[in-house]
């Protein structure tokens, strides 16, 4: 059996910082309006800066990696299992079904990733190319269903202009492209700064379970079952069906792969719902749900694949 040890040690910050977050709202240090001010931060401020500085240090070519195959396909069956699934079974609108098809397909690849691909295979290089597909392809695909629906008055045509998330991913991408570094005490303050994107993004998940509505009857249950079942299960069936029988893909990248396909939906997604009201529970439900049930599923990868 693997040992669950590594993995409590990578899940353990986030499951205190969320803690920490029900705590202050319980108590209601911040006022009323934290949550929302909070996630408007990460949005506008911490996580602009934290993805211009990782695209702008990562270099683009990591794109070309054969596991990439892999995991863009289980990443692109489990968003298009998760689209179909509120259109068709749940009825959701424009704005919920893309935050839907996220939350479905969408890894926790940096927070969660680098620690458990650390300790079970000893190498995380391939957080890189996860990063960049998910920042440069996924995130402003989604971000564009949710601007362009959020008001008729928005023009589309004008989406990276006005969208933080995106104005830091193409110019990461320019500054990587070119060789552009900043000078030091810039990047070291943009740094500061992106580095309270994550816990301050756990804080307000944690704010928002306080007071939490009733679960909207036996539908909303359903469809959170249903998405956090495609991504802790679906999403690592079809990376380990490319992976193996069709890429024929030496153990220890069989095994990365796997292992990031498995990882729990982003808090990112919560962080996006919130920013535009859209489908906010199901985010906020599938980040906590998938984060618990890929504790098991990740010491099952581990231990049927076995520790490359």
């Amino acid at each position: 059996m693997p040992d669950l040890h590594p993995l409590l040690s990578a899940f353990a910050p986030i499951w205190a910082l969320t803690a920490v977050g029900y705590v202050v709202a319980r108590a209601g240090l911040l006022g009323p309006q934290a949550e929302l001010v909070l996630t408007r931060f990460v949005f506008h401020v911490a996580m602009p800066a934290a993805l211009f500085l990782m695209i702008s240090r990562t270099p683009l070519g990591h794109f070309a990696n054969p596991s990439m195959l892999a995991f863009v396909a289980g990443t692109t069956v489990s968003t298009g299992l998760g689209l179909l699934a509120g259109w068709r079974l749940f009825r959701r609108k424009r704005g919920e079904l893309a935050i839907g098809a996220m939350a479905s397909g969408y890894v926790n690849s940096a927070n969660l990733g680098i620690p458990v691909t650390m300790q079970v295979v000893g190498d995380a290089s391939f957080v890189g190319p996860v990063v960049l597909f998910q920042i440069l392809v996924v995130t402003p695909a989604v971000l564009a269903v949710l601007d362009s629906g959020a008001a008729g008055r928005r023009a589309l045509v004008t989406l990276p202009l006005r969208n933080p998330i995106l104005i830091a991913t193409a110019l990461g991408a320019v500054a990587s492209a070119t060789g552009f570094r900043l000078p030091a005490e810039l990047h070291h303050s943009a740094d500061l700064l992106g580095g309270a994107g994550v816990p301050t993004a756990l804080v307000a998940l944690g704010m928002s379970l306080h007071n939490r509505p009733a679960a909207e009857g036996r539908s909303r249950r359903a469809e959170v079952g249903l998405t956090v079942a495609i991504k802790t299960l679906v999403q690592p069936l079809v990376a380990l069906v490319v992976a193996g029988p069709v890429l024929h893909l030496p153990t220890h990248q069989l095994l990365t792969v796997v292992l990031f396909s498995a990882l729990p939906t982003a808090q990112n997604i919560y962080t996006y719902a919130r920013e535009y009201g859209q489908g906010t529970d199901l985010a906020r439900d599938t980040v906590l749900w998938s984060t618990l049930v890929s504790m098991g599923t990740l010491s099952l990868i581990t231990w049927t694949l076995g520790p490359a």
